[in-house]
């Protein structure tokens, strides 16, 4: 087990959620600020120090830097227990990573009462580190909740068009997703008879005892579904285009960018390794979702998007059709691409929020039609934004190219079909991504938006909006150069969550 002096993971929670508190106390707003910099900046370093220390050799159950902390309910199982291991490592280093570019996005916006912008986005922050540093289920879904919240409050506050509307659908899906979720996270609770909530002992007892197929089947369904709503699973993806559309720019980075990876993260590091049987029973249709649904139908749909901040989010909703393909394809190999891709989804998509608030505020639309030519005017604008639209696509030399192959390489074994049919998403993708950065940055200006120009002319990013920028892109680089960064502790978790013998049994039992 790696041993710090100081408990890290804990302070990476706990930092944000106290800088959090001190601000709503009452401060000025440039000492507000100097403090919610330095409390985006603490996760982020900490993620990445623990990155650095991370040893696939001197783990405890699988987790290294483990520490479990009495609670005031261990009569029912419950306790906050830490840790990291190659799964939720990755993940960890992503919350921290997207939450630095976005809290320093936020702290130059000069947002109405940015004060309390910053509180909740601090909130916001604490509770997904909390996420993917809990080794206990209830912990791993209490942070989960104590995120979500400030995501409903900050789009009908701060949130552009239809934002009242917005946040009314977000809130019904994913209360409907996280009680769902919940349901199915007590019935493993009760039905492994572990006694504990602690994914380590649930595992232990699990692979001691198991549960009957009929069990495994309603129990993962509950979860698929669940957590599906909360990933925008088709067709209950609906909230996310609006409601990403509508939220304000820092706000979609962390939501689109690290929490909506809270399902996927469920799904294989609780649902797929405790309930291989009954993942195997759902892998067919949660395949056919997301390929016929999230990859085809909703991939069309985002090509016919004029306005630019509702592809990016129709876009996001596209590239988790093939995180649950690959889930589907259950194997080892499909759950380490998923991962693979999660993080640089994460990078991207939330590159993309940004980099699209930024041509709104030069162009004040998001109407394309109404764009063109701003490459002229901005070029490192147009640069960062045409990188981000390749790596989205999944071209060589960024992140998501080894996420997507490892992806289609494992689902193809699990039905050529189904991978034939995604792999076309990545022609979709490059529809819809060339298109629009020609629409924005190249061919002749409008007459629209050159009526906006003479009022007030183009500038290209400011020092300010470079950081963050530079901050996601400079990730998208480093993995996508040397993915064994990530693959080298993913594999030796998924060497003992995923062994040989179940998940061949599991995958037999899905054919």
């Amino acid at each position: 087990m790696n041993t710090l002096p100081v408990d890290l993971l804990l302070l990476s929670i706990a930092t944000p959620l106290a800088v959090a508190l001190v601000i709503a106390l009452g401060v000025p707003v440039r000492a507000a600020k100097g403090l919610a910099a330095a409390a985006f900046a603490v996760p982020a370093l900490i993620a990445l120090f623990l990155w650095s220390r991370f040893s696939s050799e001197t783990l405890h159950h699988t987790y290294a830097f483990y520490k479990v902390y009495e609670t005031g309910l261990q009569g029912v199982g419950i306790k906050l227990a830490l840790g990291l291991n190659g799964i939720s490592l990755p993940l960890f280093v992503l919350a921290g990573i997207v939450g630095l570019a976005a809290g320093l996005y936020a702290i130059q916006s000069n947002a109405e009462r940015l004060k309390t912008y910053l509180v909740l986005l601090l909130v916001m922050q604490g509770g997904l580190m909390g996420v993917f540093a809990s080794v206990d289920i209830f912990f791993f879904y209490f942070f989960h909740e104590l995120a979500l919240i400030p995501t409903f409050i900050m789009v009908g506050i701060w949130g552009g068009r239809d934002r009242s509307y917005a946040a009314m659908k977000m809130t019904i899906y994913l209360t409907l997703g996280a009680m769902l979720s919940l349901i199915g996270l007590i019935a493993i609770y009760y039905k492994s008879r572990a006694g504990s909530f602690d994914l380590i002992s649930l595992r232990e007892e699990l692979l001691a005892n198991g549960l009957k197929a009929g069990v495994q089947k309603n129990i993962f369904g509950l979860l698929m579904f669940g957590f599906g709503i909360l990933v925008s699973l088709w067709p209950f993806h609906t909230w996310a285009p609006l409601g990403y559309g509508a939220a304000p720019s820092s706000a979609a980075m962390l939501h689109a960018g690290v929490l909506k990876k809270f399902g996927l993260y469920g799904l294989i590091q609780i649902a797929l390794p405790l309930l291989p049987l009954g993942a195997a029973d759902w892998a067919r249709p949660l395949a056919i979702l997301a390929v016929v649904g999230n990859i085809l139908v909703v991939g069309f749909i985002t090509i016919a998007q004029r306005d630019l901040k509702q592809m990016v989010g129709y876009s996001s909703v596209m590239h988790m059709g093939y995180a649950f393909l690959g889930i589907a394809a259950m194997s080892a190999a499909g759950v380490g691409g998923v991962v693979l891709m999660m993080v640089a989804h994460g990078f991207s998509v939330a590159l993309l929020f940004l980099l699209s608030t930024s041509v709104y505020h030069r162009t004040q639309t998001f109407d394309m039609t109404e764009m063109g030519g701003l490459a002229q005017k901005a070029p490192v604008l147009a640069a960062f934004f045409v990188a981000a639209t390749m790596a989205s696509i999944g071209l060589p030399g960024f992140a998501n190219f080894w996420g997507e192959v490892t992806i289609f390489v494992a689902a193809w074994k699990f039905s050529p079909v189904l991978t034939a049919l995604a792999v076309s998403g990545v022609i979709i993708s490059a529809v819809y991504g060339l298109r629009s950065a020609a629409r924005v940055f190249f061919g002749e200006q409008t007459e629209a938006l050159a009526k906006v120009v003479a009022e007030k002319p183009v500038t290209d990013l400011t020092c300010c909006e470079k950081l963050p920028a530079l901050i996601l892109i400079a990730a998208l680089f480093f993995i996508g150069f040397w993915p064994k960064s990530i693959s080298t502790p993913l594999n030796s978790a998924l060497e003992v969550i995923y062994p040989a013998p179940t998940v061949q049994l599991a995958a037999d039992a899905a054919k």
